[in-house]
């Protein structure tokens, strides 16, 4: 298939550049997998559609401060967004510059602290920051929240708290799990409830998520790995929903992500789905076989991004076309902080 197959128009005043004024209070479009029937509703209807004995499974991650300002020994400006996190003091980062800095090259970032640059990988450089304090510890006091590129205002005090899932636990993405960013707590307890259960994995989103892509034939694109982890108690829980079934219901594209991962790796070991802690670069484009997700709560995405390919696989080319124009057509909100679709599963 091609890039430009997944590519669409949307006016600049459709992408939110500010939360709604609750969690919850966003719209929902609901895309009926068996009818493709289009149904507008408000996200606080969500658990109309879920049954007792469902899953509803979330991605823990909670979003560090990984943007760094500083310059070269040279005098040069310097923006760094830290990818990840890959031990104390090493991390690895993009670096945007006049000139890319070459590997022995040291920065002072934040007015405050030095870095070196200590190799490459692809297009990422690894940095080791010397510091006394450790990675994590810097960018929490000198780091910036790294807001998508679309949203144009610089971070603020309203950022530090809704670009954040209330349930963020493990530190390490670089972007919030959108979906995850609707549900507050009385929506959790209202789920709860009816009788829905609620498991969680790991999946530190990195900021090649908001990057379209740039070549032709969608199967030339290379995806950066992420780290993922699902504990056992979590495969157990997937698993009691499948043979009692219930529909295990994926919060966001992420959730999703890691747990068609774990299924890829189980086909492999040819077993029963197994615990595991491991990096996923995993690109799910139309003809996927899914294994696990049933449903799909999800923001709408970029243009030609693999988050739209990642939808098109599982609830069909067409329907999610007529979803995008339909969503256009009536004044949804897009992106990170617009509004939320449900979707069904098409095979």
């Amino acid at each position: 298939m091609r890039t430009q197959d997944f590519d669409f128009n949307l006016p600049d005043a459709l992408i939110a550049q500010h939360p709604t004024s609750k969690r919850s209070a966003s719209r929902l479009l609901h895309l009926n997998g068996k009818t493709r029937q289009l149904n507008d509703r408000l996200f606080i209807d969500l658990p109309d559609f879920f049954s007792s004995g469902d899953l509803l499974v979330f991605n823990d991650t909670r979003v560090i401060k990984a943007r760094l300002f500083g310059h070269k020994a040279s005098g040069g400006a310097v923006e760094m967004l830290v990818e990840r996190v890959l031990d104390t003091h090493l991390v690895l980062a993009h670096i945007r510059a006049s000139r890319a800095p070459k590997v022995g090259s040291k920065l002072k970032l934040a007015n405050a602290f030095d870095a070196e640059i200590v190799g490459r990988e692809d297009d990422l450089f690894q940095v080791e920051f010397l510091s006394d304090k450790s990675a994590l510890d810097l960018l929490e006091q000198y780091g910036a929240l790294p807001l998508p590129p679309y949203i144009t205002h610089v971070a603020e005090l309203e950022d530090e708290n809704r670009y954040q899932t209330i349930y963020a636990k493990h530190v390490g993405a670089v972007a919030a799990p959108t979906a995850g960013l609707h549900f507050d707590a009385p929506m959790l307890d209202q789920i709860k409830a009816k009788g829905v259960n609620i498991a969680y994995v790991t999946l530190h989103v990195g900021a090649s998520t908001f990057q379209p892509v740039r070549v032709d034939n969608i199967k030339d694109h290379k995806m950066h790995s992420e780290i993922y982890h699902i504990s056992a108690e979590t495969i157990a829980m997937v698993e009691a929903t499948k043979n009692n079934g219930g529909s295990v219901i994926a919060v966001g594209t992420t959730s999703l992500r890691a747990l068609e991962s774990a299924a890829q790796q189980d086909e492999l070991k040819h077993g029963a789905l197994q615990p595991v802690q491991s990096e996923t670069n995993i690109f799910i484009t139309p003809g996927f076989d899914f294994k696990v997700v049933d449903k799909l709560v999800t923001n709408f995405h970029l243009p030609k991004s693999t988050l739209l390919m990642l939808v098109s696989a599982f609830a069909g080319c067409e329907p999610i076309k007529n979803a995008y124009a339909h969503a256009i057509q009536q004044q949804y909100r897009f992106f990170s902080y617009g509004d939320a679709m449900l979707l069904d599963r098409a095979n």
